[in-house]
C-alpha cells in the first residue's frame, strides 16, 4: 500500500511549519504583502496549511470549513502576474527546503507549487524577461 504525501511528510503539522516559514517571508516581501488584507496573516496561514494537507492526501478539513477549494476563483480578485508568481514560488520553495521535507515528497510538492502558481497567473504584462524559472533569478 502506497503512502500519501501527507503521510510521508508526517501529517498536518509539517504543512503548518511550511506555511509558517512561507508567510514569514511574505510578511516583508514588497511584491506579495500588498496582495494580502491588512493585518496578521494568521487566517491565510491556516487556510493554506489545511488546503495543502487535504490536497496531498490528508483529511478534508479545508473543504468542510471553506467549501470546494476553487483555487483559481479564490485568487481572481488579486492581480497575479509573472512577478507575483515568481516571488510566491521563490518564497515557497525556500520554505519547502527549510521544512526538511525529503524525497520523494519534496519533488512532488515542488512540482505542484510551480504548476499551481503558473495556473493562477491572471494578468499578463509585457516584460523583458518572461521566464517562469525562479531558479535563474
Amino acid at each position: 500500500m502506497e503512502m500519501s504525501i501527507y503521510q510521508l511528510v508526517g501529517g498536518h503539522e509539517t504543512f503548518v511549519r511550511l506555511c509558517e516559514a512561507f508567510y514569514g517571508r511574505v510578511e516583508t516581501d514588497p511584491v506579495l504583502r500588498p496582495l494580502y488584507p491588512d493585518g496578521p496573516l494568521d487566517d491565510s496561514k491556516e487556510h493554506l496549511a489545511l488546503f495543502l494537507s487535504q490536497f496531498f492526501g490528508g483529511p478534508d478539513t479545508y473543504s468542510q470549513r471553506r467549501g470546494h477549494p476553487r483555487l483559481r476563483a479564490r485568487h481572481l480578485p488579486f492581480a497575479i502576474g509573472r512577478k507575483e508568481r515568481n516571488a510566491w514560488v521563490k518564497h515557497m520553495l525556500a520554505s519547502l527546503d527549510e521544512s526538511g521535507i525529503t524525497e520523494p515528497a519534496h519533488s512532488q510538492i515542488k512540482q505542484y507549487f510551480e504548476e499551481a502558481a503558473t495556473f493562477l497567473i491572471n494578468r499578463h504584462e509585457d516584460e523583458d524577461d518572461d521566464s517562469l524559472d525562479v531558479t535563474r533569478r
